[in-house]
């Protein structure tokens, strides 16, 4: 099948996707190197990548934290992380030869004299391997330290010697337009915008990548890609977890800050997004732009008509027992919203009147995240000239499941094997990693590689961040006012609050159940 093929080839893994580029030697900087995400994401995409054959002899590592590690307890404490996460993969030979190119220095690079102290390692590092210069500073830390590293980076000379310099960021970018800007003007002070890589690790995920191929690569989908074919556009990201070791952080994003300013809204974006004039990076993040400038900005006695916030409160999930939202926090009073549902409309032609119904939250029914395209019923006339009386025609839909179980099911209508005159609806899966047999790359191993060959098409530029923005903040701001009014709680373990469905139902269809096992499961 031709999908399948596309998806094969987009998804075997590091080594074999990206063989014909011409890959640089670099050296990672990585500030908060002994910090969850780099335990977790960072160093097992490394190995990988390492492994592969792509990184490997062509890249060191110098990691900056305040903890106060040698070079042989970061190494460790790599080895440690890498084998939790690939187990038994660094022992013997394999670890000795990727671990000595790790390096750590215990400083505090917001003060001068630090700085220096990272100057100079760097300097030796370099040296040691015989590497050309090309540098990436990943800032795996909190974002108010993102603008003084910057500002001493920029101070210190490290931006100023031979080959490349990039900077990646992670998530959250601001806090809201306005903090996003003097950000975004605080690292443009050290660094050029095509320097500059906004991470959102859904776009290093190979379903949301295959989106575009899907949809430009095959006539079967492209024609019907608009509103006189598609009645709603359902995008699901919901997990059964609740904040764990993030109170702090969750307590003050929210749901709405911490999922759909970003990896809802870029969704989103991949969907609705015009065919690019090239494949190339800037001309996909220009078409992304302009389908996220075209959302509707509601108003503030609009927000209940079209967005709901919700708390989970105590329940059962996965079959044991969780507290609430409030108690896992320790804040009786939180109004922080743990889930949030919306109905959002873009104005423009292709996309005019079609509902894109998003949904996230914690602690639910189930972890997954998909892409839903349900496409118009036809007239009851076909069901009258089948033959058929009383049946409901389902709609066709067109399934994208980017996680847990990575694949593509396209569902229509058949006859029933026993009866002529009764219709059911049926699954056919397009393409899926274990009918296929590829390994499928961690999304952090695709987005490190990029940032290393400089394709900068699936990180999010400033245009995208400045837009999403602008459609959060009028919610965001009426959430703060609004305060516990409006807010609706579920318990912990179920689908969400009701009140999503309702606003659902208004616009068009009804969130597809997040226990339903039909949809989609091959017959």
């Amino acid at each position: 099948m031709i999908v399948g093929e596309l998806h094969g080839d987009v998804c075997k893994g590091a080594g074999d996707v990206h063989r014909q580029v011409d890959v640089p030697d670099v050296l990672f900087i990585f500030f908060g190197a002994t910090g969850d995400l780099a335990r977790r994401k960072l160093y097992p995409a490394l190995y990988e990548l390492w492994r592969s054959g792509e990184l490997r002899g062509r890249m060191a590592v110098v990691g900056v934290s305040r903890r106060p590690f040698d070079d042989e307890a970061y190494r460790e404490f790599v080895r440690k992380a890498v084998n939790e996460y690939r187990p038994f993969a660094l022992y013997g030979e394999a670890a000795s030869s990727f671990l000595e190119r790790f390096f750590f220095l215990s400083a505090d690079v917001g003060k001068p004299e630090e700085t220096a102290k990272l100057a100079a390692r760097i300097a030796e590092v370099e040296e040691r391997f015989s590497l050309s210069g090309n540098r990436v500073f990943y800032l795996s830390i909190a974002p108010q330290h993102f603008a003084p590293i910057a500002q001493s980076l920029r101070t210190s000379g490290l931006l100023e010697s031979r080959g490349f310099r990039r900077v990646v960021i992670e998530k959250p970018f601001g806090w809201d337009l306005r903090s996003a800007r003097e950000l975004n003007a605080a690292l443009l002070g050290a660094f050029d915008e095509r320097d500059i890589y906004r991470i959102d690790h859904y776009l290093g995920k190979a379903m949301v990548q295959n989106i575009a191929v899907l949809r430009f690569a095959n006539l079967l989908f492209e024609p019907l890609w608009n509103r006189h074919y598609i009645a709603q556009v359902e995008i699901t990201a919901t997990e059964t977890v609740g904040v764990g070791d993030r109170k702090g952080y969750y307590e003050a994003a929210g749901a709405l800050r911490d999922m759909v300013q970003n990896h809802i809204l870029q969704m989103v974006a991949m969907v609705a997004m015009e065919p690019p004039g090239r494949f190339e990076p800037e001309a996909i993040r220009d078409e992304k732009v302009k389908a996220l400038r075209s959302l509707r900005i509601y108003r503030p006695e609009e927000v209940p008509l079209f967005v709901v916030r919700g708390q989970y409160r105590s329940g059962v999930t996965l079959g044991e027992a969780v507290p609430g939202y409030r108690e896992e926090i320790g804040n009786p009073s939180s109004t922080t919203e743990t889930y949030v549902a919306a109905v959002l409309f873009l104005e423009n032609f292709r996309w005019w009147g079609v509902p894109f119904l998003v949904r996230t939250g914690k602690r639910l029914a189930r972890k997954r995240t998909d892409i839903v395209i349900h496409f118009h019923t036809l007239p009851l006339t076909v069901k009258a000239l089948s033959g058929i009386e009383g049946e409901e025609l389902a709609p066709n839909r067109l399934i994208l499941r980017v996680q847990p179980d990575e694949g593509i099911f396209l569902t229509f209508n058949v006859r029933a094997s026993r009866s002529p005159f009764q219709l059911v609806p049926t699954a056919m899966e397009l393409s899926r990693g274990e009918a296929i047999g590829f390994n499928t790359p961690e999304a952090y191993e695709r987005l490190l590689y990029d940032v290393v060959v400089g394709d900068p098409t699936n990180f999010t530029r400033w245009d995208e961040v400045e837009a999403a923005w602008r459609w959060v903040d009028p919610i965001a701001e009426f959430f703060a006012a609004a305060g516990e009014e409006g807010l609706a709680f579920y318990p912990a373990g179920s689908e969400g609050p009701e009140e999503a469905q309702r606003i659902a139902r208004r616009h068009g269809l009804p969130f597809t159940s997040l226990v339903d096992e039909r949809a989609p499961v091959l017959p």
